[in-house]
C-alpha cells in the first residue's frame, strides 16, 4: 500500500493557507519553520505535484494545493469527530461544546438558553460563538465548531440540518409613516423606504426574495449593521423594514411608543435551523439542544 499523507502534514498545508506566512504557520502549528516546511515538502512528494508557489515576497497556494486544502479540511474535521467518539461513548454529555449563532438570532435566545443549558446538561461547558452565516457554517466544516443556529434558506452544502421553527417577517415602521400605515402587502409600499442590514446578512437575503428593488450593486438604501441599529433608523423614521418574528417581543419594539408593528401579505418567511455535521459524535448533545431551542422559540412566538 502507498505511503498516505498524514493528518499533520495536512494541517500544516491548511494552516499555510490560512496565513500565507511560513514562519506564522509554524508559530501557529507549535513547530519550527524548518519543521513546517519540511512537512509540506513531504506532503508535496507524497502527492506527486506542488502545493504551493515559494518566492522571497510572496507565498501561495497553486490550484491543486487549493483542492488539496478543501479535501484536507474535511479530513482534519473528521479526525476531531473520532477523537470525540470515544468520549462520547464513555462519558456521554460531557465537556465543551461551541455553538455558533447568527446576530439575528442570538439576542433573543442567548439568556434562555444559557439557563436551559445549565439545567438539562450541567456537564457540558457551552461555549458561544456569534457570526455572519457565511462565517459559522465556514468554522463548523472546518471542525471550529460544533453546531450552530442559523436561518434558512440559506447553503448548508450538505450538512445535518434539523428545524427549529419557522417564523414570519413583519412589517415594522414609524407611525408617521402613511405609505407603510396603508399598505397591505409588499406591492403597496415605496421600496426606496426599505432600510435593510448590511450585506452578508441572511435576514437581508430573506427580506430582498420578496422585494424587487432593481439590481442590487447599485442599491444605495440606508443600510444597518445590527438589528438595534435598523429599529433605532426606522424609529428615526428614515424608512421601513421587516423583522423576525422572534425580535418582536423585545424592549427595543416594545418600548418604543413610535413603531407599529404588522403582518402583511406575501411577507417573507425565514426557518430557525441547527446544523452540524453529518459525521458528528455528539448526537445526544444535538438531540437535547435542539428540543431546547424548540421550546424557547416556541415560546417567544
Amino acid at each position: 500500500m502507498a505511503a498516505l499523507p498524514s493528518l499533520r502534514q495536512l494541517s500544516y498545508l491548511v494552516t499555510l493557507s490560512e496565513t500565507l506566512h511560513f514562519t506564522e504557520a509554524a508559530r501557529r502549528s507549535f513547530v519550527t519553520q524548518s519543521t513546517l516546511s519540511g512537512g509540506i515538502m513531504e506532503l508535496e512528494r507524497l502527492l506527486g505535484g506542488v502545493l504551493v508557489e515559494r518566492d522571497r515576497q510572496n507565498v501561495r497556494l497553486t490550484p491543486l494545493g487549493e483542492q488539496v486544502v478543501a479535501r484536507a479540511r474535511v479530513l482534519l474535521a473528521d479526525a476531531q469527530d473520532l477523537m470525540r467518539l470515544s468520549r462520547e461513548m464513555s462519558e456521554p454529555l460531557t465537556g465543551d461544546l461551541h455553538l455558533g449563532i447568527i446576530p439575528t438570532i442570538a439576542p433573543f435566545i442567548l439568556s434562555q438558553l444559557l439557563d436551559e443549558v445549565h439545567k438539562q446538561l450541567p456537564k457540558i461547558q457551552l461555549h458561544l460563538h456569534e457570526a455572519q452565516s457565511e462565517k459559522i457554517v465556514e468554522k463548523l466544516e472546518h471542525g471550529n465548531l460544533d453546531m450552530i443556529v442559523l436561518a434558512l434558506p440559506f447553503d448548508t452544502r450538505g450538512l445535518k440540518v434539523a428545524e427549529i421553527s419557522k417564523e414570519s417577517l413583519y412589517l415594522v415602521y414609524h407611525k408617521a409613516d402613511q405609505n407603510a400605515q396603508n399598505a397591505r402587502s409588499l406591492d403597496d409600499l415605496d421600496l426606496s423606504r426599505l432600510v435593510l442590514l448590511e450585506e452578508g446578512h441572511c435576514l437581508r437575503n430573506h427580506v430582498l426574495s420578496a422585494c424587487p428593488i432593481g439590481e442590487r450593486k447599485n442599491d444605495h438604501r440606508l443600510k444597518a449593521s445590527s438589528l438595534p441599529t435598523l429599529v433605532e433608523m426606522v424609529s428615526s423614521d428614515l424608512g421601513f423594514t421587516l423583522l423576525p418574528e422572534i425580535a418582536l417581543h423585545t424592549n427595543m419594539i416594545k418600548a418604543n411608543p413610535d413603531l407599529v408593528v404588522k403582518p402583511i401579505e406575501a411577507a417573507p418567511s425565514r426557518t430557525l435551523a441547527l446544523v452540524t455535521r453529518k459525521s458528528t459524535p455528539l448526537q445526544s448533545e444535538f438531540d437535547v439542544l435542539l428540543q431546547i431551542l424548540q421550546k424557547i422559540t416556541q415560546n417567544s412566538h
